[in-house]
C-alpha cells in the first residue's frame, strides 16, 4: 500500500481517537473510550508502516500538523468550540510549516 495512503489513514484515525477523548469523559463512557483506543491503535500502526518508506521528519510533520488542524476543525464543527482569527492564523502557520518542510526535505 502507498505510504502516503497509510499516512492519511494514520491522520484520520488519530483525529478520530482525539475527538473521542472528549466524548469519553475521562474514560467514563465505554463506547467513546473504545473509540479512543481503536483510533490511536490504528493511527500508530499505520504510521509505523508508513515510516518504512517515508522519512521520520516529513511523516511526523504531516501527521502532527494535519492532525492538529483537523482536530481543531472537529472541535469547531462537532463540539461547537469558538473559531476566531487567532485560531485561523495558527492553523495557517501549521499547514504552511508542513508545506515548507515537505519542499525542503522530501528528497
Amino acid at each position: 500500500m502507498n505510504a502516503y495512503v497509510l499516512l492519511i489513514v494514520a491522520i484520520v484515525s488519530e483525529v478520530f481517537g482525539s475527538s473521542m477523548l472528549k466524548a469519553a469523559n475521562g474514560f467514563k463512557n465505554i463506547i467513546p473510550s473504545i473509540g479512543v483506543v481503536a483510533g490511536y491503535g490504528v493511527a500508530f500502526f499505520s504510521l509505523s508502516i508508513a515510516l518504512n518508506t517515508l522519512s521520520l521528519g516529513i511523516a511526523y510533520a504531516i501527521w502532527a500538523g494535519l492532525g492538529t488542524a483537523l482536530t481543531a476543525l472537529v472541535g469547531v464543527l462537532i463540539y461547537k468550540e469558538k473559531f476566531n482569527g487567532k485560531k485561523l492564523l495558527g492553523l495557517t502557520l501549521i499547514i504552511g510549516g508542513v508545506i515548507f518542510l515537505n519542499y525542503g526535505g522530501a528528497h
